[in-house]
């Protein structure tokens, strides 16, 4: 398949520092400089936003680097309006590369007079001129169906399970995966399939929303070391009360492997006073001074996963090859025990 004319980044203001490290793995890629697109996203004193692009962008292939993670809303207009410039600049095929999705979690009605936020989310992107969205770890797979472009879903579990076979590769036959609640079992049998390790639920029921009234450990985690796998980890009361409960049920210890970082309110201190031995997150959102600064947190680079996922849409490769070790592997060298 044809590639077209040259891919060229632009960010937004979510997440500098991914899409910097990005730009320098392409630049490595196809030796040559890939900086990104010369432009300014600023706001107005009344905070209404401004994008101004200082290069061509005619006929080339645009990928916008713009998660929508807090504050969602001026992140999510950032991305729209970005879109919106290159579109009205003639760029031939624009890309948006989410790495974190923000209103996933509204993806559904769960009472009456309550909006599917999520697809009125996917329907101003694609009205905003985005042809195809690149994302890691939709909060539900059914989202990529809101959409009528391609969506490529790229996980994190294959990047978590080349660093638990390095960090616990002297105990692989103790690891246990944990899922947090039965809506996350798939993502997590999907690492316990990778590591060759059992699986076991924490059965939560909530009381009202964001707060757990009881919990309930499926299965025998009696001298394990349990992995919690989830999506997203957004103020952690339920993940340190299920790394309690975890403990509590004769777990040897705990860590957990968590895709997106929202890390609200008291997290940050929840997680650091908790009996987790670590917590391993990504950094689809950009990690604030007091999670780097957390002794417990530990965080992973996406941009190589990010950088080729890129790399194959541009070429019209396969996306979906980069879910193999063989394919992982040689990117995460440091990750597989590599020097």
């Amino acid at each position: 398949m044809p590639t077209l004319n040259e891919p060229k980044l632009i960010a937004g203001n979510a997440n500098r520092p991914l899409a910097e490290a990005i730009t320098r793995r392409m630049s490595l890629h196809r030796g040559m400089d890939q900086g990104l697109l010369d432009a300014r996203v600023e706001r107005f004193n009344d905070g209404e936003i401004f994008v101004e692009v200082y290069e061509n962008v005619r006929g080339e292939d645009m990928f916008i680097i713009q998660p929508t993670s807090n504050p969602a809303n001026d992140n999510l207009m950032e991305l729209l309006i970005i879109a919106d410039a290159l579109r009205r600049s003639s760029a031939q095929r624009i890309t948006a590369v989410i790495p974190y999705f923000g209103y996933a979690r509204q993806d559904r009605r769960t009472k009456a007079r309550t909006p599917i936020s999520a697809k009125l989310v996917a329907n101003m992107l694609v009205e905003a001129g985005i042809e195809r969205i690149l994302t890691m770890d939709l909060h539900a797979a059914q989202i990529q169906g809101f959409f009528d472009i391609p969506v490529d879903n790229l996980y994190a579990s294959p990047i978590f399970a080349l660093d638990v076979k390095n960090q616990f590769s002297d105990r692989m036959d103790e690891l246990m995966v944990v899922s947090p609640d039965v809506g996350g079992v798939a993502r997590a049998r999907e690492l316990a399939k990778r590591i060759n390790a059992p699986l076991s639920i924490v059965d939560k029921r909530r009381e009202k929303p964001g707060e757990v009234a009881e919990m309930t450990v499926i299965g025998d985690v009696t001298g394990k070391t349990c992995l919690i796998v989830d999506d997203m980890v957004d103020t952690a009361g339920t993940l340190c009360k299920a790394a309690q409960v975890l403990l509590d049920n004769g777990a040897k210890e705990v860590h957990a492997y968590i895709s997106h970082g929202v890390m609200s309110g008291p997290a940050v201190e929840r997680v650091s006073s908790s009996v987790m031995k670590s917590l391993v997150l990504t950094d689809t959102i950009q990690p604030t001074d007091a999670i780097l600064g957390t002794p417990n947190i530990r965080i992973l680079p996406t941009a190589p996963l990010f950088t080729q996922a890129i790399m194959n849409i541009w070429h019209g490769t396969s996306v979906s090859s980069l879910f193999e070790d063989k394919t992982l592997v040689p990117i995460y060298e440091t990750l597989a025990g590599g020097n």
